[in-house]
């Protein structure tokens, strides 16, 4: 054992939070667990949710998310960010302010904006604001089709579009995109990834049968801010988490957990919480 004083691999979820447990902050927290890192939030919502939809959504003021981003980043500091719903856009104004406060490096933005439900989470003024505001402060955005639907202001209308929808959504700002194709019809999924320094690289899996989908954005998105939390570069970082991911669904597909989406299994996996020398 190490004389040097240690600490934990930190990541922060900036997100909503689900009574039902299967996304949001509760699903954020749960793969960062599962990933060995020691999780965070700060959070923007509740929402009243369950497997079947989402029954009511309660906006935490932007100077309470503040006092907890303050909080967090003040005394225990942070490798990573994940960030999920955000409802308004004096909420993102309050996250954007962290980011560049505190000097935050690596954020992994997932713009909820539709539940797997489908019910939609974020108001349209808020679009704008989140695409001016973070996407100039994000390592990647992971949007699923609907999401860079939204954001495009077009429909994605098969796979030979992934690439030009993500060079389009590059062009509004962010480091590098993954654009998730798991909406798509087939026998598989195909998500494209594309940076400013890199070529765009194609990521496919068979699908996997399950009524178990509820929180799949979220979890994706935290085991990439986990990754690259642990120092995998943003590549190997969204191939880890998708295999991660992949096992989750799996692992958990047989499994009745209320009567809609049910939760995948986040602990199929569980690793140690990771330790490194305190600078």
């Amino acid at each position: 054992m190490s004389n040097e004083p240690q600490r934990y691999i930190r990541v922060l979820s900036i997100a909503g939070s689900d009574s039902g447990g299967g996304a949001g902050i509760q699903a954020d927290l749960k793969t960062f667990a599962a990933l060995g890192c020691y999780g965070m939030t700060a959070i923007t919502a509740l929402t009243a949710q369950n497997t079947l939809g989402v029954s009511g959504i309660h906006g935490v003021p932007p100077e309470m998310l503040k006092a907890q981003l303050s909080a967090v980043l003040d005394d225990i500091g942070v490798d990573a960010v994940k960030i999920g719903m955000l409802h308004a856009p004096d909420i993102v104004r309050t996250v954007a302010w962290a980011l560049k406060h505190y000097g935050v490096k690596q954020v992994v933005l997932d713009p909820v904006m539709v539940a797997t439900s489908g019910d939609r989470l974020i108001a349209a003024d808020t679009v704008q604001v989140l695409v001016a505001e973070l996407f100039p402060l994000a390592t990647v955005v992971t949007p699923n089709l609907d999401e860079a639907a939204l954001l495009l202001g077009r429909p994605i209308g098969g796979a030979h579009e992934l690439e030009a929808a993500a060079r389009d959504l590059l062009a509004m700002g962010t480091q590098a995109v993954l654009l998730k194709g798991g909406h798509l019809p087939g026998d598989t999924v195909t998500d494209l990834l594309l940076s400013r320094s890199g070529e765009p690289r194609r990521l496919s899996s068979p699908r996997i049968a399950s009524r178990n989908t509820h929180g799949t954005g979220c979890t994706l998105s935290s085991a990439i801010a986990s990754y690259l939390a642990l120092g995998q570069p943003l590549e190997q970082a969204v191939a880890q988490a998708r295999a991660y991911i992949l096992q989750a669904i799996a692992q958990g597909a047989d499994v009745y957990t209320g009567a809609g989406h049910g939760p995948l299994n986040h602990g199929h996996a569980p690793v140690a919480t990771a330790k490194v020398t305190r600078g």
